[in-house]
């Protein structure tokens, strides 16, 4: 049986999620691989300057980052981070050196950024014919030095722009892989166990309205209070499902009180795909993961895009508008307007469409392409060898 090793890391949560959902979906396509999940931050841990100095991780500080809404100039500590690490780089190649020596992967698939040039170079020290693949969890690359290196490897991209980045970088295109889109959970792609009108009346919430579900990713946002009070200010009717995720005081707030809008209330939750289920559309952040939920459940999309959106999801928002599936705004002062356009007829219909018709089916096909590399792999191994007989 091959070994599979995923690497992940739990900065924002989507890395993770992306690797434990292509396991499944490896698992219930009943592959004769074993899959292990690896989360690197665990591995590096001696490495960590932060940890050393400030006693926190730097996933957990950026987690927190995320949580505090203090995203403000993320470039500029992206540059910080990134030196961080080119500063360890033969450190980190030999930490990951030993580790590929003593679990011997016949793969290794990266789900991070950052890391793909140490991880290159330390499973081809290890293992020299052996495939890297590294799999975009954001739907471009943010250059340099982010997702796409150039190194001998193999690159899964869920969109044209990153297939057309990786080229860039001279890649060749038998070494990409273009999928359908972000790799989602299998449950999104579940028939509803629940119809919708007996959905919204269990919330008490009304069959009769256009519904948002307003989700700002694991941790919420401050920004969702603001999207609430605007919208009960606001003359427009329609109804709201929050996921507040872990913020149980952003939750307790949003409960308080008597809007005049409806409103469904939810925390932490894995159900998310049944709440959109019961929605028309979403109110969010353009993070990969939330807006790929959303349109594989057939929701437009309202995001917005500044000075305080992290740099690698920035091109999220030109792809929402280059597939018209959604209202890219400024600020979420302009959210009142932009549900009154959502909401109308027409475009809402026209949104929904083109939602439709992305098909993002990213999860199903990666593993049949992680097969394709291995017996690429194999049969360059078989060559190499004989040819050295």
């Amino acid at each position: 049986m091959q070994r599979i090793e995923f690497c992940f890391f739990d900065a924002g949560g989507g890395h993770r999620a992306a690797a434990t959902a292509l396991q499944m979906s490896i698992e219930a396509q009943q592959r004769s691989w074993d899959v292990r999940l690896l989360n690197i931050q665990e591995l590096l841990d001696e490495l960590d300057i932060l940890k050393k100095y400030a006693g926190i991780r730097i996933e957990d500080y950026y987690n927190w980052m995320l949580r505090s809404g203090w995203t403000l100039g993320s470039v500029y500590l992206m540059k910080v981070l990134q030196f961080a690490i080119w500063s360890r780089h033969r450190a980190t190649v030999r930490v990951l050196e030993r580790h590929w020596r003593e679990t011997a992967p016949d793969m290794v698939v990266s789900f991070i950024p950052h890391f793909n040039r140490a991880i290159c170079e330390s499973f081809a020290n290890a293992y020299p014919e052996r495939p890297l693949v590294t799999v975009l969890t954001d739907i471009a690359d943010y250059p340099p030095h982010f997702w796409i290196e150039r190194q001998r490897q193999y690159l899964v991209c869920g969109s044209e722009r990153a297939v057309q980045q990786a080229r860039e970088h001279g890649h060749m295109d038998n070494r990409i892989f273009h999928a359908s889109g972000m790799i989602l959970h299998p449950r999104f792609y579940e028939t509803p166990v629940e119809e919708r009108v007996a959905g919204s009346l269990r919330l008490g919430l009304r069959a009769d309205l256009p519904t948002a579900v307003v989700l700002f990713g694991g941790y919420g946002s401050q920004a969702m209070l603001e999207i609430a009070n605007r919208l009960d200010a606001s003359k427009l009717e329609l109804q709201l499902i929050f996921i507040c995720g872990r913020n149980e005081k952003l939750a307790a707030a949003l409960r308080a009180g008597k809007p005049r809008l409806p409103r469904f209330v939810e925390g932490f939750t894995k159900d998310v795909n049944r709440y959109m289920h019961l929605a028309d559309f979403f109110i969010g952040k353009p993070g990969p993961g939330s807006v790929s939920e959303a349109l594989a459940m057939k929701l437009p999309v309202i995001v917005a895009c500044n000075a305080w959106t992290l740099p690698q999801e920035r091109y999220n928002a030109e792809w929402v508008v280059e597939k018209d599936v959604g209202v890219v705004l400024r600020s979420f002062d302009e959210i009142v307007p932009a549900v009154g356009r959502m909401i109308g007829p027409a475009n809402l219909a026209r949104f929904r469409a083109n939602a439709d018709g992305l098909k993002n089916q990213a999860v199903f096909e990666i593993p049949g392409m992680l097969e394709q590399i291995l017996e690429k792999s194999a049969s360059a191994a078989d060559a190499f060898a004989t040819a050295k007989s």
